[in-house]
């Protein structure tokens, strides 16, 4: 059967009934001006309060045409879908027995053995319905979206800076009226939602697949508001059920799908019926197999089936290469490009050549070298022969020997005056093309799983500060829509810095960016590109990221930047204020910290429930040794300054007669299933367990340094970095490509500009 929302004892909806009443709680008295509303613990909220409680988001201006920059309705019905993201979570990790994943399993066990094992058993599930989400969404967009648009897929030889409709793409489509019963599944509305999160991934895939007026019409906020009751029950008529189903042969209910992925071995093309998932299926689970959760299903990480007819091992390595190899085989039959290789990176537009200088674009150097040199040798990578184990690091090798070529550089040139030299621009096309490559098997520019694992963090910390049942909700939006555009403005004033979010900008900022066209217009205009918004970034940029933002804005608006209570923040403030100040008076930055004591805003901030550091894309690091050996120091020295300045915050905030910061609160966590986990840094934020382990490709790791797989091909970076150094958000692993971040770069270069850094990269920006 299928599972519905808001009906078991995860649920913190607002209908009828209160969930979990520990976790209630009542509305703070309204501070409209100065602070985001806050709550503590109490009782459940009376049921004749949340007709009141509801009345914020129950009706909403909407319409079809998106205003240039986002209003506060936008807002709330984008807290309104996240609700409801938050609700369908809960309830796929809490409907026993979904996809044969039992609680019972866990009984054998005890105490917290049994309770981490449950937790794990959620967190399963989650991610297998997440990897089946992925999946239905491209049968969407392939089959309900490119059809209603009649979209055709972009050719190579449309790449003039001559054809309007390439160059001009993102002014040429009509946003469309949408109704309730065009809308998809929850499940398929997640992904795409945090497919539009991606800005320049989204932008490259509405162009490659001809889709100007999806670009243009954005997140459907009317129909979506009118599908989502104030229980956040989310609800499409029968018809429109059966519309989905009919064009994509999928269920409306992902539980309802066949538990098998259907494929044809790649390399004997003989179908292949692959469970999603192996664990649970035994009926005797040992202690291991309860508490592992690994398996080798389609949806686990671990995939390996054998093929009857070849005998040859399917697993996600050889799917991967497979993708490449389709690509190429396109590239060379269809003309249709590479991923990585449409928009330019440094503005994040179209880009494009004249026909006569086609030989020294840079952009397209990679279809030039796949399609002229490489061609063979990758459609050889997968043949009838099982003994071979392909996988992207093969495909990296083919490239390093190819552009270690002079002969190889000279031909894909076309003898022009570039000669034999590979250029700085083609190295970093390189790079941004096989980003796209590394972890992803689907059509699109990144691995789709990944992004809405991370972005379900953001959710959760949504769901937890709750604006959207405050009295005060409307003037909360106002407010952060304001601060929202102080940090646009300040990658504006300064495009080599990386601006870090708050989670009240990181809402405002999100909400724009489900109105394509808009942000596009918005950010080129301000900012003179357009504004990534990278959803991997490594912990160490994040967190000096962070450290420049506060400072920065406290230094332009004389306001706080983190209105949050915890030791981290106050740790980061602290910072900002000179012991020599003194000699020339209170300083700016003393002055906003002293004022938002003063005025009893940070009373209303709670290290539990405030605008923290929005962390959502922060990712680990695996290292090469070399690397690790490099940054281990650096880290070391940043711990050292962080120890030093909560020091100093300890003492002013006494000298003050403040409370002193708490250094615990933030070195652990509860996750989404009640269990806690390690939170090993203030700023960090894994929102699953088992580090990863559960997901066919892992959703919060990064590879950074030389020769680690899923990072970038030797010779393509620049020069300037430490040995190993090419990694942070723009190594070849990133979901992103190259973009902003400073620890590691690619290129180096000052103040986290380097191969993306705030301004001239891919990425350019924020985090």
């Amino acid at each position: 059967m299928p599972f519905g929302l808001n009906k078991h004892k995860g649920d913190k909806g607002l209908g009828t009934e209160s969930y979990l009443p520990e976790k209630q709680g009542n509305i703070a008295p309204p501070s409209t001006k100065e602070a985001p509303p806050s709550y503590a613990q109490s009782d459940p909220i009376p049921a004749d309060q949340v007709a009141e409680l509801n009345s914020a988001f129950a009706a909403l201006n909407l319409s079809a045409q998106h205003p240039d920059f986002p209003k506060a309705d936008q807002c709330l019905a984008h807290l309104k879908l996240l609700s409801a993201f938050y609700a369908l979570k809960e309830d796929v990790g809490y409907t026993d027995d979904l996809f044969g994943l039992s609680d019972s399993r866990c009984e054998i066990l005890e105490g917290e053995q049994r309770n981490e094992a449950l937790a794990k058993t959620r967190e399963k599930r989650w991610a297998l319905f997440v990897a089946r989400a992925k999946e239905r969404f491209e049968e969407w967009w392939v089959n309900v979206l490119c059809p209603r648009e009649g979209g055709r897929r972009l050719l190579g030889k449309e790449m003039l800076i001559t054809n309007p409709d390439f160059m001009s793409f993102t002014q040429k489509g009509r946003p469309q009226t949408w109704t309730v019963d065009m809308l998809p599944p929850l499940d398929v509305l997640m992904v795409w939602h945090s497919f539009i999160l991606n800005p320049r991934n989204y932008l490259e895939d509405c162009v490659r697949f001809g889709l100007k007026d999806l670009w243009a019409t954005g997140m459907p906020w009317a129909a979506v508001n009118e599908a989502i009751d104030t229980g956040f029950n989310y609800n499409v008529s029968q018809a429109g059920q059966d519309a989905f189903a009919k064009a994509t042969r999928h269920s409306w209910f992902s539980s309802q799908d066949p538990m098998t992925k259907t494929l044809f071995c790649p390399r004997c093309t003989q179908r292949l019926d692959i469970p999603w998932t192996t664990c649970g299926k035994s009926e005797k689970p040992t202690i291991q197999e309860i508490t592992d959760m690994t398996g080798t299903g389609y949806g686990d990480r671990d995939l390996s089936y054998m093929c009857d007819r070849c005998g040859g091992e399917v697993n996600h390595d050889l799917l991967r290469v497979a993708k490449f190899k389709k690509d190429t085989e396109y590239l060379i039959m269809k003309d249709w490009p590479l991923g990585g290789t449409i928009l330019s990176p440094v503005t994040g537009s179209p880009d494009a050549t004249t026909e006569k200088e086609w030989h020294r674009f840079d952009n397209t150097f990679p279809n030039r070298l796949v399609g002229m040199e490489l061609r063979a040798t990758i459609i050889e990578l997968i043949d009838n022969d099982p003994s071979k184990k392909p996988c992207m690091s093969d495909v990296r090798e083919l490239i390093e020997m190819a552009i270690a070529s002079k002969s190889v550089i000279q031909k894909v040139h076309g003898g022009s005056a570039l000669g034999s030299r590979l250029q700085r621009q083609e190295r970093l096309a390189i790079r941004k093309m096989m980003s796209h490559y590394w972890e992803n098997t689907s059509i699109f520019a990144m691995e789709l799983g990944g992004a809405v694992i991370r972005q379900s963090v953001f959710v959760e910390k949504m769901h937890s500060i709750d604006w959207l049942h405050s009295p005060a909700a409307r003037d909360t939006m106002d407010r952060l829509l304001n601060k929202y555009a102080r940090f646009i403005t300040l990658i504006q004033t300064y495009p080599l810095h990386t601006a870090v979010p708050t989670l009240d900008v990181d809402l405002g900022w999100h909400t724009h960016q489900l109105s394509p066209k808009q942000y596009y217009d918005y950010t080129v205009k301000k900012c003179k590109k357009f504004i990534d918004h990278d959803d991997k970034m490594e912990e160490d940029a994040l967190s000096s990221g962070f450290e420049w933002t506060s400072k920065t804005y406290e230094k332009h608006f004389g306001e706080v930047y983190s209105e949050c209570t915890c030791w981290y923040c106050e740790t980061i403030r602290s910072k900002h204020i000179s012991s020599t100040g003194k000699l020339f008076g209170t300083s700016k930055h003393e002055k906003a910290l002293n004022n938002f004591y003063d005025s009893g805003a940070a009373k209303l901030c709670p290290p539990d429930n405030s605008a923290h550091i929005s962390s959502h894309n922060a990712v680990k690091i695996a290292e090469s040794a070399s690397r690790a050996q490099i940054y281990s120091r650096l880290r070391a020295r940043r711990q050292v300054e962080l120890d030093e300045a909560y020091a100093k915050a300890c003492k002013r905030a006494a000298a003050k007669g403040r409370p002193v910061p708490t250094r615990d609160v933030y070195y652990g966590g509860m996750g989404a299933w009640g269990y806690p986990y390690l939170m090993y840094g203030p700023y960090m934020s894994m929102g699953m367990y088992g580090g990863g382990m559960y997901y066919a490709g892992d959703p919060y790791c990064l590879p950074m340094g030389a020769g680690m797989v899923g990072n970038c091909c030797q010779g393509t970076c620049s020069g300037g970095v430490a040995a190993g150094g090419c990694g942070g958000p723009g190594g070849c692993g990133s979901a992103g490509g190259c973009s902003g971040g400073s620890m590691g770069a690619c290129g180096g270069g000052g103040g986290g500009a380097a191969c993306g850094g705030g301004g001239g990269g891919c990425g350019g920006g924020g985090a």
